[in-house]
């Protein structure tokens, strides 16, 4: 049996895409020798975020061009981060899908409205300064989503 769900107006026009793949690494560098030098991605902005306790990687597609979906690479800046305790609970992995949104305020307001529980009660800074938000993966059949905001 084929069901179809109608996906409510006033958030289907805020989520734009898939912005990244955030995958928990325990070593950066080490990370990076396979996917640029194995695969062939291209990382085109590195960070520490001290706040979510990570150093990152944002890495393109070279057939995808600047606008594709990423794979963000994350590696712990101690064991008492969040991806520290995520890679010891589960290991090295897919931590978080992340969507691309227009409005990240209005999509946090639509799923709370909604009963999903956001682990923020307002955005964040994230990656190269752009504005975040997760919801909680109890609320999202296991998977820990990202709402994303470039500024």
């Amino acid at each position: 049996m084929t069901t179809s769900a109608t996906i409510p107006p006033e958030i289907a026009s805020l989520i734009i895409g898939i912005d990244h793949i955030g995958i928990a690494v325990p070593d950066l560098t080490e990370a990076l020798q396979f996917y640029e030098g194995i695969l062939g991605l291209h990382s085109h902005h590195t960070e520490t975020n001290e706040e979510q306790g990570v150093e990152e990687a944002m890495l393109q597609f070279p057939a995808g061009g600047k606008n594709g979906p990423d794979i963000q690479l994350l590696s712990p800046l101690g064991p008492d981060t969040t991806i520290g305790r995520f890679i010891t609970k589960n290991g090295p992995g897919i931590q978080q899908l992340a969507l691309r949104v227009t409005d990240i305020k209005s999509v946090a307001e639509i799923l709370h409205s909604r009963g999903i529980r956001m682990l923020y009660p307002e955005p964040r800074i994230g990656t190269a300064g752009s504005l975040v938000n997760f919801a909680h993966p109890k609320d999202c059949g296991g998977v820990l989503l990202e709402f994303v905001q470039h500024q």
